[in-house]
């Protein structure tokens, strides 16, 4: 393992002050688990303004998919913004027009495909959910219980994954029914086929008694879900909702905001299973920290748009657009086969983690979408909320920056270009974490947990 390189306590004297200053200034709305104060960051690593060292392996909520300031990054940008800084999409510009050929190119559609351009994740969702209802004439969505989505009205009628995300924000966009996500470590329905009981739940009885499929303009869905605990869905599940969508007249909408770019071993998480969307949205790891997004659709489809039924002012700005080209040639040509490679590899050190931790209850993921689910009880799989949130805040004194997803899931997102040595010190100081955490007084630990 590296050398230890946290110099102060946590916060240090400049992070404390920083925080102070900021308390006076900025929204209290911000769900931050803990005091990191960035400084800089090359890679995964990166530094707070004491000057500790720290491994990143939440990377911005999975947006820095090249690391933190990759150098091609950082030049395409420098170089976009000798040019110019922007131009409205009122008009256009080389960067925008290649951003979407290359995107024609590598979508998972099987035909041609056009492009929309935003500022980010929930951006896009309410553009595709906008298209949806233009395109069919229908007014009806289906959403899954555990999803996210954004947190902008349309998209926030979606996002289910926490309560307090729509708490107080009542009603949001009517029309949006929610049905679970298949979840085989946690099955709401009888049978071993989680996936094949959800589709069979929607035709059979949401389609029957309260929701007309021919009023339903589309299903929105995460191909792997991110918020709700990186779950991933049983084989067969994205098939079944694309043949129940074409029965039915139903456009399928890919959230891969979070899955999509690489992050899963594939540039696109539904290739994992070769299931086509009719409009799939990107954000996240698409500029490697700029903020841009965008809402994909068949051509077919999209060109159904009239001038002037949707814009923005942002969309398509000259600086994101570059990073995003440079983002992609980066993870085509060597980080998606990367994550798919070291993401093999770190599965595994966590399965060998799950042998010696009984509060480990599951290890999924694919590539470096990665969930760590906690429990206090195997056999009940009681889910492990507090042991989760303290092994967060302990691995972030110990040097890894970690974040939590659905019940008690930790989750591993770090920037693609990670090596298996990197991965090694991440597994250490998680271990170490653990280790810390089950030897203090904790009300949903079972200390006979520990076998260590």
């Amino acid at each position: 393992m590296k050398k230890k390189h946290i110099k102060t306590e946590l916060p240090g004297p400049k992070a404390r002050e920083l925080l102070a200053r900021d308390a006076l200034v900025a929204s209290p709305s911000y769900p931050r688990d803990y005091p990191f104060v960035m400084s800089h960051g090359k890679g995964a690593e990166v530094w707070d303004v004491d000057g500790n060292r720290f491994l990143d392996f939440a990377a911005g909520i999975a947006v820095c998919s090249t690391g933190h300031s990759h150098p091609a990054v950082v030049q395409a940008i420098k170089d976009a913004a000798d040019r110019f800084l922007h131009i409205s999409s009122d008009y256009w510009h080389e960067g925008q027009v290649r951003l979407g050929e290359r995107i024609n190119e590598l979508a998972p559609m099987k035909q041609p495909v056009m492009s929309f351009f935003a500022q980010s994740g929930t951006e896009s969702v309410e553009a595709a959910l906008k298209l949806a209802r233009y395109v069919t004439g229908r007014g009806r969505f289906l959403g899954f219980l555990g999803g996210f989505h954004g947190r902008t009205m349309g998209s926030l009628s979606f996002t289910s994954s926490k309560y307090t995300q729509q708490k107080g924000f009542f009603p949001s966009m009517p029309g949006v029914t929610h049905v679970p996500y298949p979840n085989n470590y946690r099955p709401l329905f009888a049978g071993s086929d989680q996936g094949r009981a959800v589709l069979r739940y929607i035709e059979e009885v949401l389609f029957v008694q309260n929701v007309p499929a021919n009023e339903v303009a589309a299903i929105l869905v995460e191909p792997i879900q991110g918020e709700g605990g990186y779950l991933v869905p049983p084989d067969g599940f994205l098939a079944g909702l694309r043949e129940l969508c074409d029965r039915h007249g139903i456009l399928l909408i890919f959230d891969e905001v979070q899955s999509g770019v690489g992050r899963t071993g594939k540039m696109f998480a539904c290739q994992h299973w070769d299931v086509a969307p009719d409009i799939m949205t990107l954000a996240k790891g698409l500029g490697s920290g700029m903020p841009i997004g965008m809402m994909v659709a068949k051509r077919t489809i999209m060109q159904k748009w009239s001038r002037g039924a949707h814009g923005n002012t942002f969309g398509g700005n000259p600086l994101c657009c570059a990073a995003a080209l440079a983002t992609l040639d980066l993870v085509e040509r060597e980080y998606r086969a990367n994550a798919a490679k070291v993401g093999d590899y770190f599965m595994r050190r966590l399965q060998g983690l799950a042998g010696t931790y009984e509060v480990v209850g599951e290890i999924r993921g694919k590539g470096l979408m990665i969930g760590m689910e906690l429990v206090t009880e195997t056999a009940a799989k009681t889910p492990a909320k507090e042991l989760c949130d303290a092994l967060i805040t302990r691995a972030y004194h110990n040097g890894l920056i970690l974040l939590s997803c659905g019940l008690s899931t930790v989750r591993f997102m770090p920037p693609l270009m990670i090596g298996e040595s990197d991965v090694d010190e991440a597994v250490e100081l998680l271990d170490r974490s653990l280790k810390d955490v089950l030897s203090t007084a904790h009300p949903t630990v079972a200390y006979g947990a520990l076998n260590a």
